[in-house]
């Protein structure tokens, strides 16, 4: 190639045509990829979370769609001093800035009391033990009741005068009585003693006793009847 065909070539407009749209498009997509992710994340834009708590649930979704928030439930509890569906937590918590479109997560209140499996402390551990397992784990104790048994052992549960036993499903508003043992022995299991006999009294005894029984003799033997004199013996004789 000669170099006036190369030269003019280059100074052709179809080639700095291509160059220019070549250019062009580079830049419409550096300024698409700017601004487009400035949209996605909504940048520089601020909502603040309003305060949704002791809200109903569904006055609580209303009042974060206005603002172009979404909220998703986390989680339940309960305040016995609460109607239930009420939203007693909130996070991102109120007053926070976020973008639109966050999510809130809310924790509601439940419209049942939460109940709590009793573990096995019946007859299995001692008035200590089960006093810091059950607090431990939730449950609600009243004053202990004492009954007649081997000192602070556990014997039974009640709730509302009614025995419970483990594996039951209580609730965490009732207030368990636990019955353990005041160290005494119940009329119930007494024993009746018998003083031991010992053999110089027994032969006391004996010698004093009368026998009642009169003894009885058999009949003496009969005697064999005499022989009779035969004829020869009398023969004899005359």
């Amino acid at each position: 190639m000669k170099a006036s065909e190369f030269v003019r070539k280059i100074m052709s407009g179809y080639l700095w045509a291509n160059l220019a749209a070549m250019a062009l498009v580079v830049i419409l997509l550096g300024l698409g990829v700017r601004f487009g992710i400035d949209l996605y994340t909504h940048h520089g834009e601020e909502i603040v979370v309003p305060d949704i708590r002791h809200k109903a649930f569904s006055d609580a979704s209303s009042v974060l769609e206005d603002v172009g928030l979404k909220v998703v439930v986390k989680d339940t509890g309960y305040v016995k001093t609460l109607p239930p569906d009420c939203i007693l937590e909130q996070a991102p918590a109120a007053g926070e800035k976020v973008k639109s479109g966050r999510i809130v997560y809310v924790t509601i209140n439940s419209p049942h009391t939460p109940t709590l499996t009793l573990p096995d402390v019946i007859d299995n551990s001692s008035l200590r033990e089960a006093m810091a397992k059950l607090t431990s784990m939730g449950f609600k104790l009243g004053p202990p009741e004492y009954i007649a048994g081997e000192k602070d052992w556990v014997y039974g549960i009640t709730v509302k005068g009614r025995h419970v036993v483990a594996g039951d499903r209580i609730s965490v508003e009732e207030t368990l009585v636990i019955q353990v043992g005041n160290g005494l022995r119940d009329a119930a299991d007494s024993v009746d003693y018998i003083d031991p006999v010992y053999p110089e009294e027994m032969e006391e005894a004996e010698e004093g006793e009368v026998d009642e029984f009169e003894e009885v003799k058999a009949p003496p033997a009969a005697e064999p009847p005499a022989e009779k004199p035969t004829a020869e013996k009398k023969g004899s004789g005359e």
